[in-house]
């Protein structure tokens, strides 16, 4: 029938709900989809309870309630020194991977070509077809998931209308450094090549490595739409809160999509999350030490096991080599993980436009360690006795 044609042929559920569901029918540990197992700051949870009683419970303006967008402003500038107003230049959005959407919907036409980075987060390619785009996928080199400028620079073409970047990228866990946003500014520059970074795990970097966000530099911020995430930063991805920063003349490009897509975001939370970020910034800026201690505590339980791991630059990933245990694809050593063992895990290869030549390549499997340490210890065990 004519009306039963998809618009995303051969696009499944995503790994992430399939390996969650696995994991809650086997009764299985899940360091698959990341999502913490602890709770957000109590003031935060108090903070939902008080401005849900003061009548904060209507829609919201469609850009986000005002003082939050302020208190964003007010971060950014903290934490990168860069000004954003936040009047003009930030939209509060249903989470990151809706402000992902409403950017490559509002900028990206048919037959542009969108660059992205294999191992690819799944929601960009679906996002990119949906608007009419064609998927340009470049596999970051390993060991160390980083970015060949100069094949990026090869897979320009006069149709070329967005590069995605991810950093600190997932799943890999690798981030960008200063020499790469340098590659980066030379080869757009004298283009109309628009940016769209992915930056929700902002401030979770390791080993004093810096966060080189597009927001830091002038020319790349000029050209830039950057997403992120209060779920990461504040332990509450179930709420669904992100926000996309962008100069005014591309922000009002993405209003004009994100208000019939979405409209507003839950009043509550706005007012509570913008009391919350400029309250407590020794939250987001300690973060980095408190997801370290938890990497590390997550490494040295695997020190006995036969998993083999580099850890993790950033994010709250870390990916883990099973070549030493067994030969079975990733996507089958995930499933017998989870059903005959007990924990449930991310099979890279599924991040990839080939996972079949990828899982020739390599057997990682990705873990998320957001979580309790009895969590950890528990999973640990069960990983160290493979």
């Amino acid at each position: 029938m004519q009306g039963s044609r998809s618009k995303l042929a051969n696009t499944g559920t995503t790994i992430f709900t399939v390996m969650s569901a696995l994991a809650q029918e086997h009764n299985a540990i899940n360091l698959s989809q990341g999502f913490p197992d602890f709770e957000p700051p109590d003031e935060l949870l108090a903070a939902v309870t008080r401005h849900m009683r003061a009548g904060h419970n209507q829609y919201a303006p469609m850009p986000g309630v005002p003082a939050l967008r302020n208190a964003i402003a007010g971060k950014i500038q903290r934490t990168l020194g860069s000004n954003v107003d936040g009047d003009t230049e930030i939209t509060v959005t249903s989470g990151a991977t809706a402000a992902l959407f409403t950017a490559i919907m509002a900028f990206v036409h048919p037959g542009d070509e969108v660059v992205i980075f294999d191992p690819a987060y799944d929601s960009y390619e679906p996002a990119i077809r949906l608007a009419g785009g064609i998927a340009v996928r470049i596999p970051l080199q390993r060991p160390a998931f980083s970015i060949d400028w100069n094949r990026v620079a090869n897979a320009l073409t006069p149709k070329t209308r967005m590069i995605i970047l991810n950093t600190p990228h997932n799943p890999s866990g690798s981030v960008l450094s200063a020499k790469d946003m340098e590659a980066l500014r030379d080869l757009v520059r004298n283009t109309d090549i628009l940016l769209l970074g992915d930056e929700v795990y902002e401030h979770i970097i390791f080993d004093g490595r810096q966060h080189q966000s597009l927001l830091l530099d002038p020319e790349l911020a000029a050209r830039s739409l950057v997403v992120s995430s209060f779920g990461k930063t504040f332990h509450m991805t179930g709420w669904k809160i992100g926000y996309c920063v962008a100069p005014r003349e591309l922000m009002q490009e993405f209003r004009r999509v994100h208000q019939f897509s979405q409209f507003c975001v839950t009043s509550p939370m706005q007012w509570a999350l913008a009391e919350f970020v400029e309250q407590f910034p020794e939250h987001y800026e300690g973060l980095g030490s408190f997801y370290a201690a938890k990497r590390d505590r997550f490494a040295a339980l695997l020190e006995g096991s036969r998993f083999a791991i580099t850890p993790s630059a950033g994010t709250y990933f870390q990916l883990a080599d099973y070549s030493a245990i067994s030969d079975m694809p990733d996507t089958e050593f995930t499933r017998w993980l989870t059903i005959e063992k007990g924990v449930a895990a991310i099979p890279v290869s599924v991040f990839y436009e080939h996972p079949e030549q990828v899982q020739n390549t390599g057997k990682l499997i990705r873990f998320c360690f957001a979580k309790n340490d009895s969590t950890l210890g528990k999973a640990a065990e069960i990983l160290c006795a493979i």
